[in-house]
């Protein structure tokens, strides 16, 4: 069997805590569902939070 054909952007990542050996795919996640109509979203990473936002041109910005 062959295996599903690679989507854009889609890459090898690091296996998952508890998983030694097993990487999972990472799958492109649509900015919409991160941003679920809003313009701003704070996204909790390792202790610290970040800011995402979309600009009125369609460009998103992440800072710290």
């Amino acid at each position: 069997m062959n295996p599903p054909p690679e989507l854009p952007g889609q890459r090898e990542a690091e296996p998952l805590p508890g998983q030694a050996g097993k990487a999972c795919v990472a799958v492109p996640l649509a900015s919409d569902a991160l941003l679920n109509g809003r313009k701003t979203v704070e996204i909790s990473h390792n202790g610290e939070i970040y800011r995402l936002q979309a600009t009125r041109l369609g460009k998103l910005i992440l800072t710290k």
